[in-house]
């Protein structure tokens, strides 16, 4: 019996109401690329890529589907628009398409770290580990990139994956090094510790993780109940992983 959490629950209602976006937005199209008063421009797709960003941010994927629908066809070689795109893409679970949208986004500017990184996400999900370290790699050789946390950190987790424990806690080290109030490295270096015997050193990690993150503040036994909710929903090894802090709690 297959397990479906609310995320995917939401998932699959964001599906159904992108058919009734996909027919408004070839509408809105058909309106933009008509009208000889107004004819496609850069500046006309900025504005609808803005559109987007709004929405997204506001978690309207469907929304923000349009509106980037929209600006793509006014530019088609937008790098950000491609990049956004993408992400709408990886929410609804599409991970082929958004691989195709960032693989774009990237031979535009091959220096564009953030799209790197999303891609590397996807592939995190699709479980390709090598693929999915190169596309980080690639992200962190940029001196430019505004959130060499984020990249270090899915480096850490490719590498968890692939049981290089070792390398792992280099990378989530790195992870934290480059901001300090990032809880998620610690999470992840609690797993790996533990997965290594180093139990002292699992229970510290996830104490801090839990200190930084404002969702527990340090609390405990609300962490503990969090993991139980989601553990039957889980599988894989992400049930292993719910199942791991639960012994790590102990210590």
């Amino acid at each position: 019996m297959n397990k479906q959490d609310p995320q995917q629950r939401n998932t699959l209602n964001i599906r159904r109401k992108i058919q009734f976006h996909l027919l408004l937005a070839f509408y809105c199209l058909l309106l933009i690329g008509g009208c000889a008063a107004s004819p496609p421009t850069k500046k006309n797709a900025d504005f609808y890529y803005k559109m987007g960003l709004s929405a997204l941010n506001e978690g309207d994927v469907q929304n923000a589907f349009v509106q980037f629908q929209t600006a793509m066809r006014l530019d088609e070689h937008n790098k950000d628009v491609l990049n956004s795109l993408g992400l709408v893409y990886l929410q609804l679970e599409d991970y082929d398409k958004s691989i195709e949208l960032f693989q774009r986004a990237v031979s535009r500017d091959e220096s564009f770290s953030d799209a790197y990184n999303n891609l590397g996400v996807v592939y995190i999900k699709k479980r390709q580990w090598d693929n999915a370290l190169d596309a980080f790699k690639r992200a962190v050789d940029n001196p430019l990139f505004r959130s060499p946390d984020r990249a270090f950190f899915n480096m850490g987790l490719c590498y968890y994956r692939i049981g290089r424990y070792d390398t792992a806690v280099g990378s989530f080290r790195d992870a934290a090094m480059r901001n300090s109030q990032f809880p998620l490295p610690f999470y992840w270096l609690a797993l790996t510790y533990n997965r290594t015997a180093r139990y002292g050193e699992a229970a510290a990690a996830l104490t801090r993780g839990l200190e930084l993150d404002p969702a527990y503040a340090g609390d405990r036994k609300k962490f503990e109940d969090n993991v139980r909710k989601k553990l039957p929903l889980s599988e894989g090894l992400e049930e292993q992983d719910y199942l791991d802090y639960l012994d790590i709690l102990k210590y």
